[in-house]
C-alpha cells in the first residue's frame, strides 16, 4: 500500500466520502494528502462473509465509460515476472485529470481511472499488453469502428482480440497452428456490429451504460468457508474444486467481461478463493521469487480446468487496504492483479488469453478498518466463465 495521508481517526470504517469528486486544488491527482475522497466503500452484504463484493448504489451517469487504453503493439521478450520493478510514485507525476460528461477521468501509463460522481470509481487497462510477452509479432488493423489485435506466438497460434472503439472487449479467440479455433470471450450475444449496439438491441433491465448490473445478493446453500476459499493450507482438491464450482445462484442471462468488471452483484454469483499467501511491499506489484511459488497450487487448478474446458476465463481482483488514497490504490490493485496474472503465465503455463485481471483498490475490505491490514492487500481468483455464458461452464460463448 502507497503511504498517505490517514483518515480522520473517528472515521467510520465504510463512512460515504463526503468530497465532491475530483482532487484538492494545486495538488496532483491521486496525491497523499489530497482532499480525502475516497471511493465508496460497503460492508459485504446481509448473510455473506466478509470481503463479498457489496453492490455499490446505481451509477446516476449511464454514459459508457471512457476508453480503455489502447494496446501497445511491440511484441516483449518473455521474462521472469518475479523481477518486475515499479512502485505507484513513479506515475502520480505522470497523471493527468480532465472532466467528462460530470465524471473525473484520470490518466497514468497504461491505466485509465474512472471516478463517478456518486463516489464509485474504477479502474481500465488493456489485457492484450499481458500478451506481447514472448510473442512472435503483434498486428493491429481496423474493422469498421471495431481494433483486431492479433499476437502471433513463436508456435504459430494467435490470440485474435477484437476491441470497439471504446476499448471494450468484443470477441478473443485462440486459433492453433492448425487453424482450429476456440472461442475464450464473445460479448456480441446481443447481435449488432458493436459492443455498445449489442446492448442498446438488447438491453436488460438493470444495466446501466453497457458495464453495470443490480442484482439481490444471493443466497448461499454452501458454507461460506467453500464461499470464500482460503488459499493459505487449501488442499489442491479444493482449489480445483472451487475454480470450477457451479454459480451459487442460477444464472439468467450471459454477462459481458465489462458487466462482470464493474458489477459485484453479478460476481458474487460465483465462489472465489483469496490468495493470502502473497503479499506485496508497500506501494509495490512486484512478486518476489518466494511469494511466486505460492501459486503453484492455483495454477495446477487452473490448468487442469484449462485442459477440461479449454474456453475457460479466470478473473483475478486485486484489493489494498484503506491506507493511502483511492487513485492510488486503484491503480496499485490493478497492476498487482496483472501482476499476478502475469506470473501464472510466465512461471506456470496458464495461457494469457484465459485470464484477464482487475483492479478494486480499498472498495472491498476483508477486514473493515481503515488502518493497514495485510489480510485486505490481497488477491482473489474466480471463474467467471458460467458468467460469460450464461450459466453454462461448458458452453460456447453465445
Amino acid at each position: 500500500m502507497p503511504n498517505g495521508t490517514p483518515p480522520a481517526p473517528n472515521a467510520a470504517p465504510n463512512a460515504a466520502p463526503n468530497a465532491a469528486p475530483g482532487t484538492a486544488p494545486n495538488t496532483a491527482p491521486g496525491t497523499p494528502g489530497a482532499n480525502g475522497q475516497r471511493s465508496e466503500r460497503r460492508g459485504p452484504p446481509p448473510g455473506l462473509p466478509a470481503g463479498t463484493p457489496a453492490a455499490p448504489a446505481r451509477p446516476p451517469i449511464a454514459a459508457p465509460l471512457p476508453a480503455a487504453p489502447a494496446a501497445a503493439t511491440t511484441p516483449l521478450p518473455a521474462r521472469d515476472a518475479t523481477t518486475q520493478r515499479g512502485r505507484i510514485e513513479d506515475f502520480r507525476g505522470k497523471r493527468q485529470e480532465r472532466t467528462e460528461g460530470g465524471r473525473t477521468i484520470i490518466t497514468e501509463p497504461g491505466r485509465v481511472i474512472v471516478r463517478d460522481p456518486n463516489g464509485q470509481s474504477f479502474v481500465r487497462h488493456n489485457d492484450v499488453d499481458r500478451f506481447r510477452y514472448g510473442a512472435r509479432d503483434v498486428r493491429v488493423d481496423r474493422q469498421g469502428n471495431d481494433t483486431r489485435t492479433v499476437v502471433v506466438r513463436p508456435d504459430g497460434s494467435q490470440i485474435i482480440t477484437i476491441n470497439d472503439e471504446r476499448g471494450s472487449l468484443l470477441r478473443r479467440v485462440r486459433r492453433g497452428p492448425d487453424g482450429r479455433e476456440v472461442v475464450i470471450i464473445d460479448n456480441r450475444r446481443h447481435g449488432g456490429s458493436g459492443f455498445g449496439a449489442g446492448l442498446a438491441a438488447g438491453m436488460v433491465a438493470g444495466a446501466i451504460g453497457g458495464y453495470f448490473v443490480s442484482l439481490p445478493p444471493p443466497v448461499l446453500h454452501i458454507p461460506r468457508d467453500r464461499y470464500i476459499v482460503e488459499a493459505d493450507g487449501a488442499p489442491p482438491d479444493l482449489i480445483y474444486d472451487t475454480l470450477t464450482a457451479p454459480p451459487v445462484e442460477p444464472i439468467e442471462r450471459p454477462y459481458s467481461l465489462e458487466e462482470i468488471r464493474y458489477s459485484p452483484s453479478v460476481r458474487q454469483r460465483m465462489p472465489s478463493i483469496d490468495l493470502d499467501t502473497i503479499n506485496f511491499d508497500t506501494g509495490s506489484w512486484a512478486i518476489s521469487p518466494d511469494q511466486a511459488a505460492k501459486l503453484q497450487v492455483i495454477a495446477d487448478g487452473m490448468n487442469r480446468a484449462i485442459q477440461h474446458n479449454p474456453q475457460t476465463v479466470f478473473l483475478i481482483e486485486g484489493h489494498t487496504d484503506a491506507v493511502g488514497n483511492d487513485v492510488d490504490n486503484l491503480s496499485l490493485s490493478d497492476r498487482r492483479a496483472e501482476s499476478a496474472a502475469e506470473l501464472l503465465t510466465q512461471q506456470f503455463g496458464v495461457p494469457p488469453e484465459n485470464l484477464t485481471s482487475q483492479g478494486y483498490g480499498e472498495q472491498y475490505l476483508k477486514i473493515p478498518t481503515d488502518g493497514p491490514e495485510r489480510r485486505n492487500r490481497r488477491v482473489t481468483v474466480r471463474n467467471i466463465t458460467p458468467l460469460l455464458n450464461g450459466g453454462e461452464a461448458n458452453a460456447a460463448p453465445r
